[in-house]
């Protein structure tokens, strides 16, 4: 749609020249941009739906960069891109050279921080905050969070430590919490109140006059103190903020533009630290995500006039075979347990809630309690599965080591999102859990398809196995090629043997099907090679040494961080072993990966079939081994 008003907002200080209504019908065009343009790319729509006349107000009274507005999450951000000069590149929206799904510093001087994770925005303000106070720098730091992100322990850590910044803004995006209408509306009439020059001043002058008053005047200002905040403990439970240090104000409705402007200048006009609490409806304007919006939060390119119910099974991937297998083994062991951190959904959980309810836990985003909560639930016997992302997974790190694995506690992990994933960039790929677990000796398993994915999980959840264990799998299908190869339940296969070969190519889970293709250019170049595809990733067993002491050239590829992983403890085993073979390591020595498909980010990176086969035959051309 060719909208004049969007079309005409190049940087937001275009937004300042535009009266009220041309604000209400600006914001109906964003929301139709954000429809026509994500349902063709893919994104987060529901969160950025419900957050376009807070991004604008924000916009209308801030001046970024001077001003910094850090996101929580960051998901939330499309609107801001829209409105700092980054709307015609939303065709290219996560995809490869094109713009990130999430802030990011180096693609816009708006941009305060990279944001990917929850929980963080306010710990960042905090410090941004004190940086612009201790470099005497003008401007407010504002830090949007929303209500999901007070499930995480960092949030109460940040507020705990504002200490008394005037130049620091947080508002609490609410999109969960519905006020009824008597309430709402009397709170409405306070806030209007509260956010008045009118109401400052007067508060200021009545402080200012009991000062001054004899004998009297301190008790009365605590007991017009005391009786304020007992009113408004009723009203707003909102004491917990205000206890921290914070000027609390709301809530507010956060559709209402013109309502948020006026609220966001007055706090501008006042010394902070404020709270400012917004509420909003996620998918607002777009129906079905009004009425689902779990369904809407990321989503694929879609048809805009109708998209599944997300507790009818979706499109079976890993995620969901994992869940339903997870059901059956949950009927039949019965201490079983389900842990996630607000990912029910995305892990494939919903079928456990379903069946087993009583042992199913969303704890928040919170992976720290999560996996310290299933080393509780552990120790008393229960044996609970942790299903988290591998890039949030890294979040509890301290928690692995300090309370599961120093006392062996019987916690498996179900690792989802396990290496390269598309579209999201550089902050949600799953390219560090085998490293910083193999760092504590626990064993790994690497599915290939779905048939090893069901049968090692069961196999874990045994109790011939004892003490923290993982198993990892990654995003979305399997591979058609690896799901022709069954499932021995052998800990590692080789795929092609062939007699006298001394090249051997291994890796686990999808990037196997790389190698499948690398052998087949190696064998129309005549380098004849087998390959090997681990399920067990660590620790090695000696048979799997044994077997590889026997090449003169392994090759070895991973979708993960190339300093402490896989490979490189599989090159020193053998090489204490004796082994002074060709040692070929592929895997991530970047970490800033670029937003694109599974099978770009490996050509970036080197990891696929092409690159793996070049590397052989570089290393046959110099004549490091004989063939």
């Amino acid at each position: 749609m060719g909208s004049l008003l969007l079309d005409s907002i190049h940087q937001p200080s275009d937004l300042k020249q535009l009266d009220h209504q041309q604000i209400v019908q600006l914001c109906e065009e964003i929301r139709h941009f954000l429809l026509e343009n994500i349902s063709k790319t893919g994104g987060h729509l529901a969160s950025n739906l419900g957050t376009v006349e807070l991004t604008v107000a924000l916009h209308r009274v801030l001046e970024t960069p001077k001003d910094a507005i850090v996101f929580d999450v960051g998901h939330q951000c499309y609107t801001h891109k829209i409105l700092t000069g980054r709307k015609e590149q939303f065709d290219k929206l996560r995809q490869i050279d094109g713009i990130s799904g999430f802030p990011n510093p180096d693609e816009s001087v708006h941009d305060a921080f990279i944001a990917g994770h929850g929980n963080t925005a306010l710990s960042l303000a905090i410090g941004m905050a004190w940086a612009k106070k201790l470099r005497h720098e003008p401007g407010l730091v504002a830090a949007i969070i929303g209500d999901g992100a007070f499930t995480g322990g960092m949030v109460y850590e940040g507020m705990n430590n504002i200490e008394n910044l005037d130049n620091l803004l947080v508002i609490l995006n609410d999109n969960k919490m519905s006020i009824s209408k008597n309430v709402g509306a009397l709170a409405r009439y306070l806030t209007h109140l509260r956010t008045t020059t009118a109401y400052y001043d007067a508060k200021d002058n009545v402080s200012s006059f009991l000062d001054h008053v004899p004998v009297v005047g301190t008790p009365m200002k605590k007991t017009l103190t005391n009786a304020k905040t007992l009113v408004r403990r009723a009203m707003y439970h909102s004491t917990m903020f205000e206890d921290m240090g914070f000027q609390y104000i709301g809530p507010v409705d956060g559709h209402n533009e013109e309502e948020l402007e006026r609220t966001l200048r007055t706090i501008c006009g006042r010394p902070g630290p404020h709270f400012l609490h917004v509420v909003t409806k996620k998918g607002k304007g777009y129906r079905p995500a009004e009425i689902n919006p779990g369904s809407y939060h990321g989503v694929s390119a879609f048809d805009p006039d109708g998209m599944p119910d997300p507790e009818v099974a979706p499109k079976e991937s890993f995620s969901t075979v994992f869940g339903k297998a997870l059901v059956k083994e949950g009927g039949e062991v019965g201490n079983l347990c389900a842990i996630t951190a607000a990912m029910k959904y995305g892990t494939g959980l919903q079928f456990f809630a379903h069946s087993h309810p009583e042992r199913f836990f969303d704890v928040g985003m919170a992976e720290q309690h999560a996996v310290t909560f299933a080393a509780g639930l552990a120790s008393q016997g229960m044996l609970p599965v942790v299903c988290i992302y591998s890039t949030f997974l890294q979040r509890s790190y301290d928690q692995i080591i300090h309370d599961v694995n120093l006392l062996k506690e019987n916690v498996v992990f179900a690792i989802d999102r396990a290496g390269f994933v598309p579209a999201d960039g550089e902050t949600h790929q799953g390219i560090y859990d085998p490293a910083f677990l193999s760092q504590v000796g626990m064993p790994i398993y690497a599915p290939s398809n779905y048939a090893e994915l069901t049968y090692w999980l069961h196999e874990l959840l045994q109790g011939a196995f004892q003490g923290p264990r993982a198993i990892r799998y990654p995003r979305g299908g399997e591979d058609a090629a690896l799901a022709k190869h069954p499932c021995t339940g052998s800990e590692y296969d080789f795929l092609t043997k062939k007699a006298g070969t001394s090249i051997v190519l291994v890796s686990y889970a999808d990037e196997m099907a790389e190698l499948i293709e690398a052998e087949r250019s190696l064998n129309e170049n005549s380098i004849e090679c087998d390959t090997l595809k681990l399920v067990k990733i660590y620790p090695f067993t000696e048979k799997l040494v044994e077997d590889l002491m026997n090449y003169k050239v392994v090759l070895f590829a991973e979708e993960c961080i190339a300093v402490g992983g896989i490979g490189e403890h599989l090159e020193y085993v053998l090489r204490q072993n004796g082994w002074n073979g060709r040692f070929i390591h592929r895997a991530v020595r970047e970490a800033r990966l670029p937003h694109a498909s599974v099978a770009q980010i490996r050509q970036a990176v080197g990891l696929d079939a092409e690159s793996l086969a070049q590397a052989v035959q570089a290393a046959v051309m110099k004549g490091e081994f004989e063939s």
